[in-house]
Parts: structure tokens; sequence; C-alpha cells
């Protein structure tokens, strides 16, 4: 069997912010998860992980977080383009905005916004006909 991509890992300095980010983004993450060492739910298939620094360092040594802009960025798919504007308005609301919400040339209304950690997070749905 060739290798399947199963799961995402986000390292983050600030476990609960990063967390209600994600709830925010309608991901359900369970009530009492800040308390963990370890954090991980299921998004669309693929599981997405969370752990803080000092987890990270504690099996692999110091944690030199990536610089400028050549962070891996998650998409997640809407289930149609007002979804889109609906999700980035909230997460916008809450303080994470970036790139609001267009009718992209290849067919889709996309959006992207800011993970509390500066991971981008891609929102879009496909435009009609």
């Amino acid at each position: 069997m060739k290798p399947q991509l199963n799961a995402i890992g986000v390292v983050t300095t600030d476990l609960t912010a990063s967390l209600r980010f994600y709830r925010l983004l309608g991901l359900e993450i369970p009530a009492d998860a800040e308390s963990q060492p370890h954090v991980e739910t299921n998004a669309g298939g693929v599981r997405l992980m969370w752990d803080t620094v000092e987890v990270v360092e504690s099996f692999g040594g110091p944690y030199t977080p990536p610089t400028g802009d050549s962070r891996v960025s998650l998409a997640f798919e809407c289930d149609d383009p007002a979804q889109v504007d609906e999700v980035w308005a909230r997460l916008a609301a809450a303080g994470h905005g970036g790139v609001e919400p267009f009718d992209a040339p290849w067919g889709q209304r996309y959006a992207t916004v800011k993970d509390p950690d500066g991971n981008g997070v891609d929102l879009f749905a496909s435009l009609p006909g």
C-alpha cells in the first residue's frame, strides 16, 4: 500500500485560541480539549491534530517555527458561496480576517483567513453554473 494522507498536525503557541478559532470555523472539538496535551478531530475524513510547542519539543527537541509565507494552508470546502461569506464574516468578526470573499476566475467563491498561529485557512465553494 502506498502512503495515504491521514492527518495534518498544527503546532500552536496558544492551544485555547487555536481551538476557539477552529470551533468558529465549525469543527467539532470536545469541550475539555484545552486540558489535553494532544487534540484531534475529524475534518472531512482527515484528522486535524494540535500540539503545543511544549509537547512537540518533548519528543523532538527545540522547535523552530516556519518563517515568511512558506507555511502550508488548510482549505475548507463550504456547502455553497453563501456559506463562504457567512463563515468568513464570523471569523473576521473574531479578529481573523484576511482576503475577503470573491468570485475567483477558476469558478469558486473564495476567501482566506489566518488562524491564531498565522496559518492560512482558505474557504471555498463552487459557483453555480
